[in-house]
């Protein structure tokens, strides 16, 4: 019988189930793909361009999450669940009112958002359409990012898990129905996945509810607690936009290098968002445990619970980057025929499958410098390895320089977010105790 040091269960036993749920959360873009595609080129392209606004829109809303993951692990930690309860209560109502301001900016800003991401014609009418419903989902969306933040800060990522399937599942059942059954088109799909995010976001106020009843707490928003909680996610924010804008800058030079360039890149970028996944569910078992166990003032034990986070990360980015560097030409073939992008790509694979355990160590110290609370240095970091990356891939198109050196740029930024952080958690700056 194969023995498991205690730190290393209690990682496998969050990040599993977190990992189950990670992958199920595409399933949503993946079945609104499948089904969309049989409508024909234009509805497919302009779900493109919608998802790709989608994206970015929510991309930079995951500080609900992770924020309240580590605010809720830490009063957890330190034997307040009434200071958590009222966090849940005061991160949900921020997520609602977030969630009605970006639905409002949405739908009446979805022309000139679209246009910046190309789309003009019939393809911007296609995106319109899925755009503008798709934000009468914004506030569900916004509150499910909260919920499973609650949850995964008392260390439950089982039930997140089974929303993020059952929801999956119901909006391509949804789908089948409105689109194949009553001959609806696009707009169905983005109204499936409107009704899928509510139900979802309705099971997690269900559960937060009969989690918190038991106190005696407001019910109410607070909203000086609300522009306190905005300010220190503001940090967050920071670090999202940071990385966010490094890779859509990247894929901007590379668009601009030539068609085979950018779809190369593209293969590349998603091969490496796919290895993120697998390692961000440490990262996301990190951030519970390394909060609950400074809440409760154990610094020892939350820097060897550190410790083997990465561990973890870097064993599954040499497993995944192993894999891709042996199979790195059938897996550009599943998404190209055309011979120059199958070739270019299955170089950049090679690139993405070296820079697995290093992306392993940044991923990992994310989640355990995020659950620590230490939201200021990564928001400096990430601003840091973005304005010493960024240049560089602006030079690629400058001086003509290739694919390659935007690709090294990347290398850059992983390479010093990486040691950044490592530093950080060298140190005891991030280890602040109690709640």
């Amino acid at each position: 019988m194969i023995n498991i040091p205690d730190h290393d269960k209690q990682l496998l036993t969050l990040a599993i189930p977190a990992l189950g749920a990670l992958v199920a959360e595409p399933l949503y873009l993946l079945a609104d793909t499948a089904v969309v595609g049989h409508l024909g080129t234009l509805p497919l392209g302009g779900l493109a361009v919608a998802s790709a606004a989608l994206l970015l829109i929510y991309g930079l809303c995951f500080f609900l999450a992770y924020g309240t993951t580590a605010t809720v692990a830490r009063f957890t930690g330190a034997g307040e669940p009434l200071k958590a309860s009222n966090q849940a209560i005061q991160s949900l109502w921020l997520a609602f009112f977030l969630g009605i301001a970006i639905a409002f900016l949405g739908y009446f800003a979805a022309d000139p958002l679209l246009k910046l991401l190309g789309a003009d014609g019939e393809l911007l009418n296609q995106a319109r359409i899925y755009l503008r419903i798709s934000m009468f989902g914004a506030p569900a969306m916004l509150i499910m990012l909260a919920g499973v933040g609650y949850l995964r800060g008392v260390k439950d990522t089982i039930r997140p898990l089974w929303v993020a399937l059952g929801t999956a599942f119901l909006n391509l059942g949804l789908e089948l129905i409105l689109i194949y059954g009553f001959d609806k088109k696009i707009g169905a799909s983005a109204a499936s996945t409107v009704i899928s995010q509510w139900v979802g976001a309705s099971i997690y106020l269900v559960w937060i509810w009969q989690s918190i009843s038991k106190y005696k707490i407001s019910l109410k928003p607070k909203f000086m607690v609300l522009v306190k909680l905005l300010r220190s996610s503001s940090e967050l924010l920071i670090r999202n936009l940071s990385l966010t804008t490094s890779f859509i800058v990247a894929t901007a030079m590379a668009a601009r290098l030539g068609n085979v360039d950018v779809a190369a890149h593209e293969v590349g970028f998603q091969a490496w968002f796919f290895l993120a996944m697998s390692m961000d569910a440490i990262a996301i078992a990190a951030q519970a445990l390394i909060g609950n166990l400074l809440g409760a003032g154990h610094a020892d034990e939350a820097r060897k619970v550190g410790r083997r986070a990465i561990m973890w990360s870097i064993g599954i980015g040499v497993f995944t980057g192993s894999f891709l560097a042996i199979f790195h030409v059938p897996f550009a073939e599943i998404f190209s025929e055309d011979t120059e992008v199958v070739e270019l790509a299955s170089f950049l694979l090679l690139h993405v499958a070296a820079m697995a355990p290093l992306s392993g160590v940044a991923f990992a110290l994310d989640g355990i410098l995020i659950g620590a609370g230490d939201q200021r240095f990564l928001a400096k970091a990430m601003s840091f390895s973005a304005t010493i990356s960024i240049p560089l891939m602006l030079l690629s198109v400058t001086f003509n320089l290739g694919i390659g050196w935007i690709w090294g740029s990347i290398w850059i930024l992983m390479l010093t977010r990486s040691t950044t952080l490592y530093l950080r958690f060298r140190s005891d700056n991030w280890q602040k105790l109690g709640s």
